[in-house]
């Protein structure tokens, strides 16, 4: 009988390995994992059209996290289970806010995204998500309220140097109404409240009936503090920040090194390695 009957991953820079794609080491795991018992779940910051893909390739079924734990999709039928928006207006006064500060902007609605400056973290983020974004004016915000967009997420792009001293800006700002974190070194994001991935985790719990207690969850950045915090055995990738590798009951090993497999065969498998 598994010990931990639920094992949820992030996937960039926990999954996913640093020059891209998962390998195959850790697509054997997760298969042996399935094949005892186990759920495999992906909760990721990603749209939900990137990280589809990828669940696919695991042979996955059930449910997928993206958006932080913003939108909640059934992987065979479609069916969006989970679906938290930030309201127009209040996405209109984030983005004038960002505006002000001279930021690069993305706007998340479903399965489009809006940006507004055509650069070269643009061309990064769409290749590295294999997505394309719909370019708007540097007044974004006046795109989302022509468009009465309610999107999923809102995130501003900065240079490392500079990403806490954006977020400190937009935690102050926003943090009392809604959820702000980073899932990277150039990323501030911003959700609704609850749509972290410890919600997530708690969520794929109730819906497969399994207790929080015999869950494991998996990541590498402060995004995934949440869920870590959460399961019965919270694990940190070694190349994970030191914030989340200092509250994580076990360190793994790296997103290069199969470190997700390490723990599906350690913990999920009960393997002797």
């Amino acid at each position: 009988m598994l010990q931990y009957k639920l094992i949820v991953s992030d996937f960039d820079g926990t999954l996913r390995r640093s020059e891209g794609g998962i390998s195959e080491g850790n697509i054997r795991a997760v298969g042996d994992y399935v094949a005892a018992g186990g759920i495999f779940a992906l909760c990721t910051g990603r749209m939900m059209s990137s990280i589809l893909p990828y669940a696919q390739k695991l042979h996955l079924s059930g449910l997928v996290t993206a958006y932080q734990g913003a939108m909640i999709r059934n992987i065979e039928s479609g069916e969006i289970v989970r679906d938290c928006r930030i309201a127009c207006s209040d996405a209109v006064e984030i983005c004038e806010f960002l505006q002000g500060m001279g930021r690069h902007i993305h706007v998340y609605d479903g399965d489009d995204f809006y940006v507004n400056r055509d650069d070269d973290f643009r061309a990064w983020y769409e290749k590295a998500c294999a997505v394309r974004g719909i370019l708007t004016p540097e007044n974004i915000a006046e795109t989302v309220r022509e468009k009465q967009i309610s999107p999923h997420k809102i995130i501003v792009v900065s240079p490392p140097e500079e990403r806490e001293k954006v977020l400190a800006a937009v935690e102050e700002k926003f943090g009392s109404r809604f959820y702000v974190t980073t899932s990277m070194e150039y990323l501030v994001e911003i959700v609704c409240k609850g749509c972290d991935k410890g919600g997530a985790l708690e969520y794929l719990c109730g819906y497969y009936r399994i207790p929080v207690e015999q869950s494991v969850a998996i990541g590498d950045n402060y995004n995934d503090l949440p869920m870590v915090r959460m399961a019965g055995l919270g694990v940190a990738v070694a190349n994970g920040e030191e914030a989340l590798r200092r509250e994580a009951d076990f360190i793994t090993r790296s997103c290069d090194e199969d470190g997700v497999g390490y723990v599906i065969r350690k913990f999920g498998l009960g393997e002797n390695i």
